[in-house]
């Protein structure tokens, strides 16, 4: 893995007439070596949180996700999902809570032709096509959806936009977010793709897990409605659920993982309730990206 990152105290990355000078800590993902060689496997915890995420993971009540680093503060590409999985397909994945200028993202996959010089940030994957969906698909990998709300339920217009970006897309009513073993079911269905398909076959795919999204209220015994407690409750049982799928992409190839969050969602606070409004609440997610099966 030494191979794929660099850090560095001090990364200077000129973008057209624009410069950003930011101290860097972390370690910077070098996404050309991961494309081509990695499988990819993008899960968006829709809706989740990033105040429950983190209380979560300090009472480690989510352990598997906890073995994969803490999450990281960030600003949400969108208030719901439809804005936000536009941005996230396009390569504006969440961001550094505190970044100040675009400049300050770290750029996993980045549009070719697109702005700001046309100039590629170092480390980020150039890839060709309105979406790196299509970008990966384009250098070889099998781009799969596995789909949760309505926007990838493909019984609309609107629900088979995003679907429409991969070469491969499921949804059935078991993966609704009504469905209390949606994540279930959803994960057996992964597992049940990788095994179908060739280990030499590079894939990308990308779960819509939305457990967590209202209704959640069923996940807590005795509660009517949904709250912060019920939406931690599906949390926990998302995450019991997550060990499955990263173990069979771990035996399968080497694996590039990016774990986030959409947006959040309110329950009352400020009198808002759940999302599509910009709130504090709906507008910070948790994300982090890991490698498994090295």
């Amino acid at each position: 893995m030494d191979a794929l990152v660099k850090d560095e105290l001090i990364t200077e990355v000129p973008f057209g007439d624009m410069q950003r000078t930011k101290k860097n800590t972390e370690a910077v993902i070098n996404m050309n070596e991961v494309v081509g060689t990695y499988d990819i496997l993008f899960v968006c915890l829709d809706t989740l949180r990033y105040d429950v995420a983190k209380e979560e993971e300090e009472k480690n009540t989510t352990p598997v996700l906890n073995r994969y680093g803490s999450w990281c503060k960030c600003q949400a590409p969108g208030n719901f999902t439809y804005p936000s999985h536009h941005a996230m397909f396009s390569g504006f994945l969440p961001c550094d809570y505190d970044a100040k200028s675009m400049m300050d993202r770290e750029m996993l996959f980045f549009p070719r032709n697109i702005g700001m010089g046309k100039k590629v940030p170092p480390n980020s994957f150039a890839f060709e096509g309105a979406t790196f969906v299509e970008g990966l698909a384009k250098v070889g990998y099998e781009t799969h959806c596995i789909g949760g709300v309505a926007f990838f339920d493909k019984r609309s217009d609107i629900g088979k936009v995003f679907p429409g970006f991969f070469q491969h897309s499921y949804w059935n009513p078991s993966f609704g977010c009504p469905v209390k073993d949606s994540a279930k079911n959803q994960i057996d269905l992964a597992i049940k793709k990788l095994s179908q398909t060739p280990t030499e076959q590079r894939i990308f795919m990308y779960i819509n897990i939305d457990a967590i999204h209202y209704p959640n209220y069923f996940y807590l015994e005795g509660e009517k409605k949904d709250n912060k407690k019920t939406h931690a409750a599906a949390l926990q049982y998302v995450d019991g659920e997550l060990e499955r799928l990263f173990d069979a992409f771990a035996k399968r190839n080497k694996t590039f993982v990016i774990c986030c969050s959409d947006h959040g969602s309110c329950y009352g606070e400020d009198d808002c309730v759940f999302h599509g409004m910009n709130h504090p609440i709906v507008n910070t997610v948790p994300y982090k990206h890991f490698f498994i099966g090295e």
